[in-house]
């Protein structure tokens, strides 16, 4: 579950989050991966706004299989090349029984793309909020920044950070991202 800490940085996102981050329009949706922590974030943001948190598990965390409840030393100790690849070369990255981060990917950035129609097909703009986790934030980013899945780890992503990307119906439109890793919620440590 969210720790203290992690209650008091999603409460701290939700006082302002239209204000802060959307320059006080209003959001229309919000989504959340169905892993409990993200999910008790979403949900912490959403009830001040009065919206409903649509689950979705595109956005659940990379599938580690075998690693799965394991510490990083017992990671190391069983799967020394697997481990160093995760940071390494996560483009080479092969769990066993779990995801790769192209799946992890192609997984999220599904899920975006059904929203994407969704909400782009009404013709006007909308402002739609996705909660999820570390590593598919990090693949989604290096998607829309067409960058490869080898430089993932170069994007920092702090708990309860936003990210903004701008999504056009226009044909040929590129997303745009207008912010990374937006902390001006929190208070400073």
């Amino acid at each position: 579950p969210l720790t203290a800490r992690g209650i008091e940085q999603a409460k701290a996102l939700a006082a302002n989050f239209e204000q802060t981050y959307l320059g006080g329009k209003k959001l229309d949706a919000i989504y959340s991966s169905d892993l409990q922590r993200a999910r008790r974030t979403a949900e912490l943001v959403a009830e001040p706004l009065g919206l409903p948190v649509e689950i979705d598990p595109d956005f659940r965390e990379l599938s580690f299989g075998d690693w799965e409840g394991l510490t990083h030393a017992q990671i190391a100790a069983g799967w020394e090349e697997g481990i160093k690849n995760f940071f390494q070369h996560p483009d080479l990255l092969n769990i066993p029984h779990g995801e790769t981060f192209q799946q992890l990917q192609d997984r999220a950035v599904r899920g975006i793309r059904r929203i994407e129609a969704q909400y782009l097909a009404k013709g006007e703009e909308h402002y739609v909020a996705v909660f999820c986790h570390g590593a598919v934030l990090r693949a989604m980013l290096a998607y829309f920044l067409g960058m490869p899945l080898a430089n993932v780890w170069r994007v920092r992503q702090f708990n309860t950070a936003v990210n903004i990307v701008r999504l056009e119906a226009e044909a040929g439109a590129v997303p745009g991202i207008e912010l990374m890793n937006g902390t001006m919620h929190l208070p400073p440590e």
